[in-house]
């Protein structure tokens, strides 16, 4: 059984309304503030630093003028002797991405974001200087939600890193298996430990609850000293908030790995010669054989595709088309595309040429360094 909550306050479904209202006031995540107020705070220290009132806040303000430029392989490769990056990521300290961000930039001051949206809009706004977003997991597959983000902002994929996921059951100091009637953790850590959680309760199932984020359960269960419950979260999660490791690596399958996007303001300029990956989406027109045109230029050019994902196109669902036989009702869809080359490379540069004489709509995303290494 799962009962769904928002991370912010995920509440039994027995609470009452009095109890609900006080559980939300208890846990507010650590999250980047509001847009528009950390906008209003960035101005005002932009205005002591000219010459206006509070100048404790001027000396405060650092400008990184590397990020007047676009980023290069050198930025990226090096971030680790470049000025210490602010970087956001999605969740509460103690969350997957959390490390994921520190391997993709060393040495990084990391950014909880209460949402995907407000890491991609904290980038934009110059509040931090990078985001690492997941895009997919070897178990459960793609992150919608950030492929249509991808799509709604002008940032650029930059770089990738693969991370290796080591789930963890977590509780109270001193309580044991017989006192756990629940299991609090985002939905996907849940279904990849399904089995695991099984073997550990053999005499109850207790019940699975869904929240936003892995550490944001950990972090939950930490402020309200709830002994009747445990959270899947990370082993740094149960140093951060206090808990115990009741069981490590309860992942049903030890191959579970997160691809992250590393996103940016600036693409990094490609190049040729080392392993590159280029991600793409695009539109075509309904018709038989459309789709099987525009991977063929792929395919005639020798570049190997790693990744295709097709999403509903948001601003037009439906196309209506005459088909001869009448009027017919298609849905609209966008195409996301990854394939192993640089657009440095001419091959690359035509096969996108290529396609663009049938597509309706296509979009460069990144030309960035391939993860190689082990997660």
């Amino acid at each position: 059984m799962y009962i769904a909550h928002s991370l912010q306050h995920p509440i039994r479904q027995t609470a009452t309304p009095h109890e609900s209202q006080s559980m939300t006031r208890r846990l507010r995540p650590i999250t980047v503030p509001s847009i528009e107020r950390l906008r209003r705070r960035t101005n005002a220290a932009s205005n002591s630093l000219f010459g206006g009132s509070g100048g404790h806040t001027a000396r405060a303000l650092k400008i990184n003028a590397s990020l007047t430029r676009p980023l290069t392989i050198s930025d990226v490769n090096n971030s680790a002797n470049c000025p210490k990056l602010r970087v956001a990521y999605q969740g509460v300290p103690g969350a997957h991405s959390e490390a994921a961000a520190g391997k993709a930039y060393p040495n990084c001051e990391a950014v909880p974001c209460e949402f995907f949206e407000t890491a991609f809009e904290a980038v934009e706004a110059r509040l931090v200087d990078c985001a690492v977003l997941p895009i997919e997991n070897s178990l459960g597959g793609s992150i919608h939600r950030n492929y249509d983000l991808l799509l709604r902002h002008n940032l650029h994929i930059v770089g990738e890193v693969q991370h290796a996921v080591r789930h963890c059951l977590l509780a109270l100091p001193g309580v044991n298996f017989e006192e756990i009637n629940r299991v609090l953790s985002h939905p996907q850590a849940l279904a990849q430990c399904e089995h695991t959680l099984t073997k550990l309760f053999t005499n109850k199932v207790p019940v699975r609850e869904a929240v936003d984020d892995t550490a944001g359960a950990a972090q939950y269960i930490a402020i309200n000293n709830l002994r009747d419950a445990a959270a899947i979260a990370s082993s740094r999660a149960a140093d951060l908030y206090g808990l115990n490791i009741l069981a490590s690596d309860i992942q049903d399958d030890q191959d579970n790995v997160t691809r992250f996007l590393m996103l940016a303001r600036e693409p990094i300029i490609p190049r040729s010669g080392k392993p590159f990956k280029t991600s793409i989406v695009f539109s075509l027109e309904e018709g038989p054989g459309v789709l099987f045109k525009a991977l063929a230029v792929f395919a005639m050019r020798d570049i190997n595709l790693t990744k295709i994902e097709s999403r509903p196109s948001k601003k037009k669902p439906l196309r209506i088309c005459d088909d001869g036989n009448g009027r017919s009702k298609y849905f609209d869809y966008l195409f996301y595309v990854d394939f192993e080359a640089s657009m440095a490379d001419s091959n690359s540069s035509n096969a996108l040429n290529h396609l663009k004489e049938f597509a309706t709509f296509l979009r460069v995303l990144g030309s960035y360094p391939m993860d190689v290494n082990q997660p």
